[in-house]
């Protein structure tokens, strides 16, 4: 599930991210972590809601992105010294790598299985 910033203007999220607000890698990393096994391939990350503007924003990432994503944001971790939860990031990225390697096999009709690489 996404996390909601309700804010007064597209401006104030823009600031937060310029000024590197923890919530916002909080709200990324979180969804993410919760989505590592999704089969689709967009995951709704957050949403922001502008009051003034009557308007809501929509931030969606790829699952390619994943492991990128969270390397990204484990330095916000690290810098907020939250350890625990940089040891899962990390663990999140190993496995979403070694997912990426693995072949998927699918069935057949026949029953047979087929190895596919992306």
């Amino acid at each position: 599930m996404a996390i909601e910033f309700t804010l007064n203007n597209s401006e104030e999220f823009q600031e937060m991210v310029e000024r590197k607000d923890f919530s916002i890698a909080k709200a990324v990393v979180e969804t993410l972590l919760n989505n590592l096994n999704t089969r689709k391939q967009h995951i709704h990350v957050i949403t922001v809601i502008c009051l003034e503007e009557n308007a809501e924003y929509s931030i969606t990432l790829e699952i390619k992105h994943f492991a990128d994503t969270l390397q990204e944001n484990l330095k916000y971790y690290v810098e907020n010294e939250q350890y625990e939860d940089c040891t899962r990031i990390v663990e999140a990225i190993n496995y979403l790598k070694e997912k990426q390697n693995t072949p998927k096999t699918t069935r057949r009709k026949n029953g047979k299985s087929k190895t596919v690489s992306d």
